[in-house]
């Protein structure tokens, strides 16, 4: 534990000012136990601007960071994720990087490895875990059987390197992860490119170890904005929204042929879920103690979401062998 850390302040930094990154530079400066000590970011404009706005310092060079943080936020590209974060925590700093977590599973393990060999904390940006929606289930939790799951926005431009799988689907790939506890067994999928070369509408089918099954669908090309898990347990149905923040619990109290049921708005707390996560990482720092969301657990999303994307593949080809097959029997 260093000096600043020991003080009561642990010093932050974030890498990466694009949208993400700008969020990040705004809540560290609200968390009592962080000091934001500066930003950096390959556009020296929009790192200066993004250091004016939070009232701190723009780095030139990442290296900089070397003894004058203890913690940094890598919200930078994917592609750029095991790079820095790699060579942050050679520095000797602890890392929160954003999801997915490394563009492969290879750079994942890259990450991991670093971690374990630095003995830095490696945390993972899967926000929704720290949506007062989902911690307010969690302590209700009783062996769910069947996920309805929906992640509808409108296009922006934002994230269009990566498919849908990899910018919306994979929150709720680890959410489910988190929520059931069990492996997944099969995934069958389908997706298509609508306004990019990228898949942007997708659906996957999961089915886990324990009988547990999840529809989760993912779209950035919807009219309207849509962010909900409706789940099924033994005599109740759980309805959260990530959006609202809020989750309803509906009990059968009365079996039919006159069924009665009971209508509980689960408590949650009322916290950005940023904030609550990078709380969380600023706290582990403190402590050294391991994050929420850590590494394994950003690695077993990024390798769902990898066969989420097989799926989707092999039955695009088989739905392209299909249609030649009937363009050929047309022909004749």
């Amino acid at each position: 534990m260093t000096a600043a850390t020991q003080a009561g302040k642990t010093r932050v930094a974030v890498v990466g000012t694009g949208e993400f990154g700008r969020n990040h530079a705004r809540v560290y400066r609200e968390i009592q136990h962080a000091e934001l000590v500066g930003v950096f970011d390959k556009n020296v404009a929009r790192a200066q601007a993004t250091a004016a706005e939070f009232r701190t310092h723009a780095f030139t060079a990442l290296d900089e960071l070397h003894g004058r943080a203890d913690a940094a936020s890598v919200a930078v590209p994917t592609a750029e994720h095991a790079a820095i974060g790699c060579r942050l925590m050679e520095m000797g700093l602890d890392v929160l990087v954003e999801k997915p977590m490394a563009k492969s599973l290879a750079e994942a393990d890259s990450l991991l490895n670093a971690a374990k060999r630095h003995r830095r904390l490696l945390q993972v940006g899967h926000v929704e875990r720290f949506n007062p929606a989902v911690l307010a289930v969690e302590p209700i939790l009783n062996h769910p059987l069947f996920f309805e799951v929906h992640r509808l926005g409108v296009f922006t431009p934002r994230s269009l390197d990566v498919d849908v799988i990899y910018d919306l689907m994979i929150h709720d790939l680890d959410i489910l992860l988190a929520l059931v506890k069990q492996p997944v067994t099969e995934v069958k999928a389908v997706g298509i490119p609508v306004l990019t070369d990228k898949v942007d509408i997708a659906h996957a089918r999961l089915e886990f170890a324990g009988g547990a099954v999840a529809n989760v669908t993912a779209s950035r090309v919807s009219t309207e904005r849509v962010r909900k898990v409706r789940f099924f347990q033994q005599h109740e149905y759980i309805s959260l929204d990530y959006a609202r923040r809020d989750a309803l619990r509906v009990t059968a109290k009365k079996a039919a042929p006159q069924p009665e049921f009971a209508y509980e708005k689960l408590p949650a707390p009322a916290v950005e879920p940023l904030r609550a996560e990078l709380e969380s990482f600023v706290e582990a720092v403190r402590t050294r103690s391991e994050p929420r969301v850590n590494g394994e657990a950003g690695r077993a999303a990024l390798e769902l979401a990898g066969r989420v994307m097989a799926s989707i593949q092999e039955h695009g080809e088989r739905v392209q062998l299909l249609a030649f097959a009937a363009a050929r029997k047309t022909e004749k």
